[in-house]
C-alpha cells in the first residue's frame, strides 16, 4: 500500500513536466475558483479530502502574481475547515501555484497547510492542476494529493439588459432540462443531432453579498432550487442540503428571487434533477461576474 501511494504521488508530481509550453491565462485582477479532491495520507490512515477556494489575483512582479483566498473550505472526510489566513502565488504566469497559511476547524483549532500545484492540462475555459503538500493539524500531519480545476470568472459588460434592476441577474432554467435536453416528443431510438450539456442560461455567477438573482423556469415541468454540499463521486446521493437556500416550487413560466445574504460559496441544485446545478461565488467588493453559459460538466 505504501509503495502504491508513493508511486501515485510521483505520478501526480511528475505530470507537470509533460504539459506543453502554453501557460494558463492568468493576469492581475481576476477571480478564480479552485476546486477538486484527492487524498490525505498518514502512516495509519487515508482520508478523502476536498478543496474549494475562491481566489482573486493581485499585483504582478515579473512572472509571479500574488493572489488572495477570499473564501472557501478544505475537508478531511466529514470534517470541514474554513479559510483563516491563506496566501498564495501564481508562478511562471500560472504554470505553478503555491498556497500556504492557516485554515480553521469547526472547533476553532488552527491547522496549517502548504500546497504546491503544477499545471497538467488546460482548455479555453479552465486548467487542471496536480497538487501535493501537507495539512498539519494538532493531532497529525497529512500528505495530500489533489487533482483540481482552476476556472476563471469573467466580467460581463451589462447586467441590466437581462434583469429587472441593475442588481438582479436573470438566470433561466432551460427547456427540457428535466430530461437532460431530450425533448418529450423524441421517438424511442431516435438519434439526436447534438448532445445537450447545459441546463441553466448561466451556471456560474459571482455577486456581492446582499445581491439577488431571478430564476425563470422555461422548462416544461416544475422545479425547486436548494443549496448544499456536493458529494463528489457519489451517484446515489450527489448533494447534502445545507439549509442556506430553499425556494418554493417554480412552475413552468414562473420565476423566483434568490438573495445571497452572506459571503461564501453556494452550490444550487434541483434535488429532483441533481444534474441541474449552479455555483454562486458571493464575495464583497467585486464586480458582477459570470463564468460559463450552460456548461455544467465538472461543477
Amino acid at each position: 500500500m505504501k509503495a502504491a501511494l508513493t508511486l501515485l504521488a510521483l505520478l501526480v508530481v511528475s505530470s507537470g513536466y509533460f504539459v506543453n509550453e502554453a501557460f494558463a491565462e492568468i493576469s492581475e485582477n481576476q477571480a478564480f475558483l479552485l476546486e477538486g479532491s484527492g487524498f490525505a495520507v498518514t502512516e495509519e490512515i487515508i482520508r478523502i479530502s476536498e478543496i474549494d477556494l475562491g481566489l482573486s489575483s493581485q499585483d504582478q512582479r515579473g512572472s509571479t502574481i500574488n493572489f488572495l483566498t477570499e473564501d472557501g473550505f478544505i475537508t478531511l472526510n466529514d470534517e470541514e475547515f474554513v479559510i483563516s489566513n491563506l496566501e498564495g502565488k501564481f508562478l511562471r504566469e500560472g504554470k505553478y501555484i503555491r498556497i500556504n497559511g492557516e485554515i480553521e476547524s469547526s472547533s476553532g483549532f488552527d491547522t496549517s497547510i502548504s500546497f504546491f500545484g503544477r499545471l497538467v492540462s488546460e482548455s479555453k475555459d479552465a486548467s487542471v492542476y496536480g497538487f501535493t503538500g501537507r495539512i498539519t493539524t494538532s493531532d497529525d500531519t497529512y500528505k495530500v494529493i489533489y487533482t483540481t480545476k482552476l476556472s476563471s470568472l469573467i466580467k460581463i459588460n451589462s447586467v441590466s439588459s437581462e434583469s429587472t434592476n441593475s442588481d438582479n441577474l436573470l438566470v433561466h432554467i432551460l427547456k427540457y432540462s428535466s430530461t437532460q435536453g431530450i425533448p418529450d416528443d423524441v421517438a424511442p431510438g431516435q438519434q439526436l443531432s447534438s448532445t445537450r450539456l447545459g441546463f441553466f442560461s448561466h451556471d456560474r455567477i459571482s455577486v456581492e453579498p446582499g445581491s439577488s438573482i431571478t430564476i425563470v423556469n422555461d422548462d416544461i415541468v416544475s422545479h425547486n432550487i436548494i443549496s448544499g454540499k456536493e458529494n463528489y463521486g457519489d451517484r446515489h446521493d450527489p448533494f447534502t442540503p445545507d439549509g442556506k437556500i430553499s425556494t418554493e416550487i417554480i412552475e413552468p413560466g414562473d420565476s423566483v428571487v434568490i438573495t445571497f445574504d452572506d459571503a461564501g460559496f453556494y452550490r444550487l441544485y434541483d434535488p429532483n434533477y441533481p444534474w441541474m446545478k449552479i455555483v454562486a461565488y458571493v464575495f464583497p467588493a467585486s464586480d458582477s461576474l459570470i463564468f460559463g453559459e450552460g456548461q455544467n460538466i465538472g461543477n
